[in-house]
């Protein structure tokens, strides 16, 4: 058995019992019942997806993983490549968007190359991978997960950065749900309307490039993805496996959810959606996880940075479980009894 299948054994559904114990605690404190809308939903989620009616504060780490992709070469981004290496600086100095709003959460930025300066073939000629080479990431992505919950993390975010894996997220989303490439192509970096016709047209060549059968989630990945696509993807398994809160970003990420989630589809209910990103094929991505984002800002950075933006939020519905007092406690009649 290899250790991707050893990992999706051992992903199991989330507790529902637990989930329903901390919403009975929420019922119990001093507001109308439900009242907290969201906030309340995903205290019961992260209760479940925890175990446990009392999950307590939580340690966040965001996981980029950064990549270059080789169908960079037909144009279809508004940067050139070699910007994936200068941001890994820029992550390194703690001076871009997602390690800003990490700090402000008091959540761990783990940056991982797994690709910058060795690109993937390009899709719209070939497979970006082979399928040995796909599931080797997906392996380091599970232990990376293994290494952040060993160390106390009990949520992790799904981020990335690469020039180009908007067009690979595209080309794996159209391949896996079966949609139209017009239908799940934006603008990713800031394309212009041809840009993005363009860009339609090599997702369109990358799909005839590679006979792809959806059924075979690493064998869609190996064709279509990008290193850190494929780390991502076993970032979320590993987490899942350890009843880690996965928080997934925006298309690009939650892309790479999905073939996690293809692989083992109880993984799903271990995840929470940061935002909305106007990237035309997120919200079918989304669907396809059963996922409603927290937020809809128009954020389209990538990096973790709606990932980042959440975690306050998430600590807040934590905080709300953990901290707030009931009516028994305040001596507050419960109207609803």
């Amino acid at each position: 058995m290899t250790r991707i299948e050893q990992t999706v054994g051992r992903i199991r559904g989330v507790d529902l019992a637990a989930g329903a114990a901390a919403q009975r605690a929420l019922d119990a404190k001093t507001k109308p019942r439900g009242s907290l809308g969201r906030l309340e939903e995903l205290a019961v989620q992260i209760a479940a997806v925890r175990r446990t009616c009392e999950p307590g504060r939580l340690q966040a780490a965001v996981v980029v993983a950064a990549a270059d992709h080789g169908v960079v070469a037909e144009g279809v981004s508004a940067y050139p490549g070699e910007v994936t290496r200068q941001m890994l600086a820029n992550f390194e100095q703690g001076g871009a968007a997602v390690s800003v709003l990490a700090r402000r959460a008091a959540a761990r930025v783990h940056v991982v190359d797994v690709g910058v300066g060795d690109a993937t073939g390009n899709i719209a000629r070939g497979p970006a991978m082979t399928v040995s080479e796909a599931r080797l990431r997906v392996e380091e992505g599970i232990d990376l997960a293994e290494e952040l919950a060993d160390d106390g993390m009990g949520i992790i975010a799904l981020g990335e950065m690469g020039i180009g894996n908007s067009t690979s997220a595209a080309a794996l989303a159209a391949a896996l749900l079966g949609l139209d490439p017009v239908t799940v192509c934006g603008r990713g970096t800031g394309l212009d309307d041809d840009g993005i016709a363009h860009k339609v047209e090599v997702v369109r060549a990358a799909l005839r490039a590679n006979a792809v059968d959806g059924r075979d989630p690493v064998g869609v990945l190996a064709a279509l993805g990008g290193n850190e696509l494929a780390l991502l993807c076993g970032v979320a398994l590993g987490a899942a496996a350890r009843g880690v809160v996965i928080v997934v970003d925006g298309f690009i990420s939650a892309t790479a959810a999905l073939v996690a989630a293809r692989l083992a589809p109880a993984a799903a209910e271990s995840m929470i959606a940061a935002h909305l990103s106007p990237e035309p094929g997120h919200r079918p991505v989304l669907d396809a996880l059963g996922l409603e984002p927290l937020l809809d800002l128009g954020l389209r950075l990538g990096e973790g940075s709606g990932a980042a933006l959440c975690l306050p939020l998430i600590g807040a519905a934590l905080a709300v479980l953990d901290e707030m007092a009931t009516f028994a406690d305040a001596g507050v009649t419960d109207a609803g009894r």
